[in-house]
């Protein structure tokens, strides 16, 4: 069932849902979905490497098996800052799973058996195009001034770049 703002109770969880800030009311709008997206988007990307984490194998097993933990832990650290920004805002943030898989441009992985190596260069692959996500999401900070969001996309970008580097190096045997 679809709410429309048009009942007094719903205004008043809109209005509750403003946060005050300088930035215009259509800079938040574009910030905001950009941020649900990514946050989509990141989400999808911390299952992933968990299942690959969860599910690796091999005569490297023990390495990629820590490689893959640490990265689903600094991926899901991510997820918190992503949703407090967009609320500070004064937008909101993802609300459920189907949202999240409505959202999301990466791709899941449910196949039964995945090799090592295509796991890594699945994930290499993912971060890639997660950092141009959120060079894009940084494209629309600037556009609409928001200097405190693109400072955490860019720091994010960072540690994906080095996600994708020991991924590259780790999937290169």
């Amino acid at each position: 069932m679809k709410t429309t703002l048009s009942s007094p109770a719903t205004q008043d969880v809109a209005r509750s849902l403003k946060t005050p800030t300088d930035i215009a009311e259509e800079g938040v709008a574009a910030i905001s979905e950009e941020l649900r997206t990514l946050l989509a988007d990141v989400m999808a990307l911390y299952v992933k490497t968990k299942n690959f984490h969860w599910h690796m194998s091999g005569p490297h097993f023990r390495d990629y098996h820590l490689l893959l933990d640490e990265q689903g832990s600094q991926i899901f650290e991510m997820t918190d800052d992503i949703a407090e920004r967009a609320r500070k805002l004064g937008g909101t943030s993802i609300r459920s799973i189907g949202q999240i898989n409505r959202l999301q441009r990466l791709k899941d992985n449910d196949q039964d058996d995945v090799r090592p190596q295509e796991m890594l260069s699945e994930l290499m692959s993912d971060n890639q195009q997660l950092t141009a996500f959120m060079r894009a999401t940084h494209a629309v900070c600037d556009e609409h001034g928001d200097v405190a969001t693109a400072s955490l996309l860019e720091n994010w970008i960072d540690q994906t770049e080095r996600r994708t580097w020991f991924l590259f190096e780790a999937a290169d045997e």
